[in-house]
């Protein structure tokens, strides 16, 4: 037993609450011992859900899932009860529940004409085959910090590979070769069938009420210690035997200065960065205010660390360009179904079954999700929950003659039904909040392998780093298993854990795998 070991960790969000769940369960660490500090009023970081019928929910985004992948996140939540089916893990109810609720896209992409553009083909040439197939083989030594259009031609940007696979996983051509390669490789199993996204899985409800409730219930029967509206200033350190020991740190709690010792043998867990720092809320009269870094101080911390210990990253990679890193979603809240009736008439889909719809020809680049319904807990029945979002809102709309950074819910309303062709009176009741995220793609900035700490640096005695931007092999970031796996590899390595870190599924070795990949991309 680790009795009389003390954990900290900075930051609320999933990678913390995995950190939490893995010392309990694999480690021998006392419930009581472990202490999480989180800025905001509530946890789960990105994993957020909030609002009500009335005035309107709000998610800033969904993560897709897949069984087939995300190892260490099943492996965590194969240990989780379920909130709501007594006997069951939320794994089990995950499972349950896609078996009833399967996808399978019928109206993936449309186009400027509403009409469901034909997806069996990838659209490539045998020049953008040759170029894919030649970045899907280059090292990351060689890719470095190209990005992906230093690899492929223009032309490659119109097929619909690229329209499916970019609203997916939300890629840009600016963005990270080395990134773009990894998701090539970890989801080959997806490239086969990305045009009716059949292996995609949903949670029962949105993510913070399925995932970040369940476990934030368990930990708090453990024991563990949510300290909130506490905000980390500083990280005091010093070096023993040539490693970096944090010694203390300070914050700020209900606006009084606070300083929190760091004994010999304690533990610290940081997350480093937040690819939803410095995000708005607009409303159905108001766009999102247009806020920074210096509104919120999310990654001063990490710059702090980074400065005093080279090993520890370098955030300048990923925070120094909003334009290349922002989008914008938006969830829309109504009073009846008049939206998702027009919309299964036109897609063919139920809600819940069809994922992403992609309007290609959007000069916002426009989606949407149609989840399953309720898509809040406690979401009252006739009320619709549906969310989008747009990868180019700097643009001018098609609909609506201004950046979509600068319209309102309702504005983007006016512009949905436009793509659609649908009147007006199917979002009369529709309450719109849009979400503004600066910094939400900023882990797809092209960056150096320096440029990520590993989760436990080798110059660290006791501080990790367990987010978006830890440097994990063959890995990819922006999705929940990221974060989960890089907590579990740094409570396995600082507690000295002997059980496995469940290995990630090399899915692309496989010769069956290979083979409907390339029969897709010769289609």
């Amino acid at each position: 037993m680790n009795n009389h070991l003390q954990a900290h960790l900075i930051g609320g969000g999933i990678g913390s609450l995995a950190a939490a769940a893995f010392m309990l369960r694999d480690g021998n660490v006392p419930g009581a011992n472990i202490r999480i500090y989180e800025a905001s009023p509530l946890l789960g970081g990105s994993l957020d859900g909030a609002g009500t019928p009335d005035q309107g929910y709000s998610l800033r985004g969904g993560r897709m899932l897949t069984f087939d992948n995300y190892e260490c996140t099943w492996d965590l939540f194969k240990s989780i009860p379920s909130l709501t089916n007594e006997n069951k893990t939320v794994f089990d109810e995950t499972v349950d529940f896609n078996e009833l609720h399967k996808s399978h896209s019928q109206a993936r992409l449309v186009d400027r004409r509403r009409a469901k553009v034909p997806v069996t083909s990838m659209g490539f040439s045998m020049h953008d085959r040759a170029q894919l197939l030649k970045l899907s083989l280059a090292d990351e030594d060689t890719l470095g910090a190209d990005t992906i259009s230093d690899w492929l031609d223009p032309s490659f940007f119109e097929t619909e590979f690229w329209y499916m696979w970019a609203t997916t996983f939300a890629f840009q051509p600016w963005h990270s070769a080395v990134e773009f390669k990894r998701y090539l490789h970890r989801f080959m199993l997806e490239f086969s069938r990305i045009e009716t996204l059949a292996g995609v899985r949903r949670t029962v409800y949105n993510q913070y009420d399925s995932l970040v409730l369940p476990l934030q219930e368990w930990l708090q029967k453990q024991g563990v210690q949510f300290i909130l509206d506490c905000k980390v200033t500083d990280i005091g350190h010093a070096t023993v035997d040539g490693k970096f020991v944090v010694t203390g740190f300070d914050c700020l709690r209900a606006g009084n200065s606070e300083h929190v010792d760091v004994a010999a043998g304690d533990l610290v867990f940081f997350q480093n960065g937040s690819m939803t720092d410095a995000s708005s809320l607009g409303s159905m009269t108001t766009a999102p205010v247009k806020l920074d870094k210096t509104d919120s101080h999310g990654w001063t911390l990490w710059e702090k660390l980074a400065a005093a210990q080279p090993g520890f990253g370098n955030p300048a990679a990923f925070n120094s360009s909003i334009a290349e890193s922002y989008w914008e979603s938006f969830t829309v809240t109504q009073q009846d179904s008049a939206f998702f009736d027009k919309m299964q008439q036109f897609s063919g889909n139920e809600a819940g079954t069809g994922g992403l719809v992609t309007f290609k020809d959007s000069n916002w680049f426009m989606s949407i999700v149609l989840a399953h319904q309720p898509h809040f807990a406690g979401q009252p029945e006739g009320v619709k929950v549906f969310w989008g979002y747009a990868l180019s809102p700097d643009r001018i709309g098609n609909f609506v003659a201004k950046p979509m950074s600068d319209c309102t819910g309702e504005e983007i309303l006016r512009e949905l039904c436009g793509h659609l062709r649908f009147d007006l009176d199917a979002v009369e009741t529709a309450n719109c909040i849009p979400c503004r995220m600066p910094y939400i793609t900023s882990m797809f900035m092209p960056r150096l392998h320096s440029d990520r700490p590993l989760p436990v640096p080798k110059e660290s005695k006791n501080l990790a780093f367990i987010s978006q931007f830890v440097e994990i092999a063959d890995d990819v970031v922006f999705t929940v298993e990221y974060s989960v796996r890089a907590a579990q590899m740094a409570v396995y390595e600082l507690l000295d854990i002997k059980r496995e870190v469940p290995p990630i599924k090399q899915h692309d070795h496989a010769l069956s795998t290979q083979f409907e990949a390339l029969f897709k991309a010769l289609k």
